[in-house]
């Protein structure tokens, strides 16, 4: 099940070492899990590209603060 709430606004965790190719496109709009793929994620990028497959372990919602 998601930690991350639908339609909110995510990025990385900080401790995330992996490179992804959606790094320039942060934040993004996290539209929820994958139902057929447990623990994976649709998110739409600033830019307005759709990513999806990626795992949710890896986001985290940003704060009032941040946004």
């Amino acid at each position: 099940m998601s930690q991350l709430r639908e339609k909110s606004l995510v990025t990385l965790k900080e401790d995330t070492t992996s490179s992804f190719p959606f790094a320039k496109d942060l934040p993004m709009i996290f539209l929820g899990e994958i139902a057929n793929m447990a623990g994976h994620g649709i998110f739409i990028g600033k830019s307005g590209k759709c990513y999806f497959g990626y795992h949710i372990s890896h986001f985290r919602e940003l704060s009032e603060d941040e946004v």
